[in-house]
């Protein structure tokens, strides 16, 4: 088991990826980089998942960086033992490529998300899937990690954060998010949030 710390760079172009890695209660995302130091999320991955795609695959790990957002613990599995296993149980492989294919959907939906949606249905979808990743109510996350992983102005990530805490959907202190009312904030997300779930259990 390894302790993933909050800012970890799990996979770069000069960190290949060696081991699939199995979030227990973290939550790794895929970065996309830009000019000008912009950057956004194309997809994370928490307890429902595992990082090692491309090992599943057989290719190359995608382009970008993935890096550790909420703390926490997960299983590495170096990748020939990762291979290995795809190869004998079918089970295994059966599994791995399922959640895969809810990668791909993952992606496609958050691409659409963040041109469509708002910002505060965009930071609501984002922290209920967070919840669902680490499997508890508590978590941290800072509003300048926010703005940065959806690609919004930190200001209005501040503005969308108050609103939150004042309907009573969250609470939010210093880094320290609490859901408060999943059913509260869920009102306030996408359809981008039930689809990417359903993606992943079907």
């Amino acid at each position: 088991m390894h302790r993933m710390q909050n800012g970890d760079v799990v996979v770069d172009d000069s960190t290949p990826l060696t081991h699939a890695i199995f979030p227990l209660d973290c939550i790794i995302s895929f970065i996309a980089e830009f000019p000008g130091h912009r950057s956004v999320e194309k997809a994370s991955v928490g307890a429902e998942g595992y990082l090692g795609f491309s090992l599943a695959m057989n290719g190359k790990a995608p382009p970008g960086k993935v890096v550790v957002q909420v703390p926490g613990n997960a299983l590495w599995l170096a990748a020939d033992d990762f291979r290995l296993a795809l190869r004998q149980d079918h089970s295994v492989r059966s599994t791995m490529l399922h959640y895969a294919n809810s990668l791909i959907v993952q992606l496609m939906d958050t691409a659409a998300c963040n041109s469509l949606h708002t910002a505060e249905q965009r930071v609501s979808r984002w922290l209920l899937q967070a919840r669902d990743r680490v499997g508890r109510n508590e978590f941290h996350v800072t509003q300048e990690a926010l703005s940065q992983l959806l690609a919004l102005r930190r200001a209005t990530v501040n503005v969308v954060c108050s609103d939150l805490m004042n309907t009573g959907a969250i609470a939010y202190n210093r880094g320290h998010l609490t859901v408060t009312d999943p059913n509260a904030l869920h009102a306030r997300s996408c359809p981008c949030y039930d689809r990417i779930r359903q993606a992943t259990e079907c």
